[in-house]
């Protein structure tokens, strides 16, 4: 007999109901037999499990509403479909049926032409649904394919900008592997509070985390002999300086708008943070003298994140702070440089950030 052919399980504790099934079925189908309830269950544990089932009602020790429902409820045979075939033609019977999860109920004395028409509607269904599922496993595998290479691309994307604003400033590529990790660390510690859950999602937090490289994208607009002078600026050399914020908003402003969505969250991210992250609590940082909330909750982290790192690194200009006396200088700025509730957040983290400075040592911190 071909293993090609459907196989239909009928389940009936009567020889002869199971003879007369098999009469007209053994043609297009193959068969196997069960005389009650337990040893249906066992034949689906075959090694050639049944495409369908054709299962009587009033059976001893297991009824058949009893054999369906834990078809039914067993993940591996739920997708098999379960057709009644019983004298009991009562609409709560048929209805009692439907509710164990049957496809189908039919009632004696049977029709051939009903049954192998029932049988053959909803095998063909059940290839359908196989389909459907087999289509949707393969549309997922598809979508996270292509996010997957969206987010490299964009990984990307933010190392190469990355890199080239590194390659002309002073600061060294550990400043931005130092400030990325600690506003991840500010973020998990502030993600704590219900109040920034809809916000600090492990998403957000992951694309915060890749977009703060690009803080200082803007100083590639800066001229050399600003950017890379070995000394202390003017005030006329800081005030071009400061523009990098600025320029910084506009280049991601325009990559935004190229991909033609505004919403795109790495790109909104890194330009909040590069150009919001010298604005000051009190409103009196640049480039557009925010305030409060006003200024872009990333660029508050990344505030935090920027003073500390250059407070405990060594600069023409200054030495090295420890970071004790950052942690001073963070404490007097909260409610004016800094969010206060950030502040705190830091403080309760100070050590991760100690241990952060540690990992990505220039070998010039205190």
């Amino acid at each position: 007999m071909s293993t090609n052919k459907p196989t239909v399980l009928i389940v009936d504790d009567e020889s002869i109901n199971i003879s007369i099934l098999m009469s007209f079925l053994k043609t297009d189908y193959r068969i196997i037999a069960a005389k009650n309830g337990h040893q249906a269950l066992d034949r689906l544990t075959d090694a050639i499990p049944p495409d369908i089932i054709l299962l009587d009602v009033v059976m001893p020790e297991m009824d058949g509403y009893e054999v369906c429902k834990k078809i039914k409820d067993n993940p591996v045979t739920q997708h098999i479909p379960v057709i009644f075939i019983s004298s009991k033609n009562n609409h709560i019977d048929e209805t009692n049926g439907f509710e164990m999860g049957a496809a189908d109920y039919i009632t004696k004395p049977i029709s051939p032409p009903i049954v192998l028409s029932r049988i053959k509607t909803h095998l063909n269904l059940a290839r359908v649904r196989q389909l459907l599922v087999s289509q949707n496993h393969l549309l997922e595998e598809t979508i996270k394919q292509r996010t997957k290479e969206l987010t490299q691309t964009q990984d990307i994307t933010i190392l190469a900008l990355a890199t080239l604003a590194e390659t002309r400033d002073n600061e060294t590529g550990n400043h931005i592997r130092r400030t990325q990790n600690y506003v991840k660390a500010l973020a998990i510690e502030l993600a704590k509070n219900p109040k920034h859950n809809e916000f600090l999602t492990p998403e957000n937090i992951d694309l915060l985390f890749k977009s703060a490289p690009l803080h200082d994208i803007g100083k590639v607009g800066i001229p050399d002999n600003i950017l890379l002078k070995p000394g202390k600026l003017s005030t006329d050399e800081f005030h071009i300086m400061k523009d990098h914020a600025s320029l910084g908003n506009e280049a991601l402003s325009k990559a935004e708008q190229l991909l033609g969505n505004g919403n795109i969250s790495f790109l909104r991210f890194a330009r909040e943070i590069a150009s919001g992250h010298h604005e000051k609590w009190d409103g009196s940082g640049y480039p557009k003298g925010l305030s409060g909330e006003e200024i872009p909750f990333s660029a508050r982290l990344m505030a935090v994140a920027d003073v500390y790192d250059a407070l405990i690194s060594k600069r023409v200009y200054k030495p090295a702070f420890t970071h004790s006396k950052a942690v001073s200088i963070i404490i007097e700025g909260s409610g004016k440089h800094f969010d206060p509730e950030i502040v705190n957040a830091f403080l309760k983290i100070e050590k991760q950030f100690v241990d952060i400075a540690k990992c990505f040592s220039d070998g010039d911190q205190v």
